[in-house]
């Protein structure tokens, strides 16, 4: 039997990478490194926010940007893409910023509900000992 010898597509895998590495080349790094920050901060946003309500819209807007972004990109408009990518990344943050602020009042709410409950049940205990004297 006889094994397929795979060197033979080595040089045409090479020219295909070349191909597209000399395709993205007229994009300067800067605007690489930006549009992938912007996935990176946008990949961490959708985490954090999960299934929330809060920051969908912003988290939406964000994607919409990067995918822009990411077009510009393709199509060699680098200022563009630049400019879609910072979008993309302050729409992250901010989606971020109002799901961390909603848990937060959740919290917040939750805490003066518990504190409300104490004080009734301090309240009572109180009207329960005058009751008793």
């Amino acid at each position: 039997m006889r094994t397929p010898n795979f060197r033979a597509g080595l040089p045409i895998v090479g020219l295909l990478t070349a191909g597209v590495l000399w395709g993205c080349s007229s994009i300067p790094n800067t605007t690489r490194e930006n549009v992938a920050r912007s996935e990176t901060s946008f990949q961490q946003a959708q985490q954090a926010i999960g299934r929330s309500e809060a920051g969908a819209i912003e988290l939406q807007r964000a994607k919409d940007n990067l995918d822009q972004a990411k077009g510009a990109m393709a199509n060699k408009e680098a200022q563009k893409a630049d400019r879609y990518a910072q979008l993309a990344q302050l729409d992250s943050e901010l989606a971020m910023s109002k799901s961390q602020s909603a848990a937060a009042r959740k919290a917040a709410d939750e805490l003066t509900a518990s504190i409300q409950q104490l004080r009734q049940e301090v309240a009572r205990g109180n009207a329960v000992a005058t009751d008793q004297q």
